[in-house]
C-alpha cells in the first residue's frame, strides 16, 4: 500500500532536483535520449532558460556534431554534451535535427 506513494514521492523529487526537458523538431525520431545535467554553479546562480541547438545526425543516428544556436553559455555546454550522446533511427542521409533543451522552472 505504501510502495506506490514512495514512488510517487520519489518520481516528483527527482523532476524538481533535476528540472531538464528537451524538445526536438526534425522529422527522424529519436530511440536514446540523455537528460542534461543542470551545471551546479548555474542552479546556486538560479539560472534558467532554453538552450537551442542544432545537431548534425549522420545516416545510422549518431550525432557527428553540434552547433549551438542560442540559449545561457553556462548551460550550454551541458546540453550539448547530453545531446552529443543521443541516438536517432537510421536514415538513408545524414540531417540537421533541431533540439530545444529547457533548464529550470519554465
Amino acid at each position: 500500500m505504501r510502495r506506490p506513494i514512495v514512488i510517487t514521492i520519489l518520481v516528483s523529487f527527482a523532476l524538481l532536483w533535476c528540472p531538464c526537458f528537451a524538445q526536438h523538431e526534425g522529422a527522424r525520431k529519436i530511440i536514446e535520449k540523455v537528460v542534461p545535467a543542470y551545471p551546479a554553479v548555474a542552479r546556486n546562480m538560479h539560472i534558467s532558460g532554453t538552450v537551442k541547438l542544432e545537431a548534425l545526425v549522420s545516416a545510422a543516428g549518431i550525432v557527428k556534431s553540434i552547433e549551438v544556436r542560442g540559449g545561457h553559455p553556462m548551460l550550454a555546454q551541458a546540453a550539448a554534451d547530453a545531446v552529443t550522446k543521443w541516438r536517432w533511427d537510421a536514415s538513408s542521409h545524414e540531417t540537421y535535427e533541431t533540439v530545444e533543451v529547457k533548464f529550470g522552472s519554465q
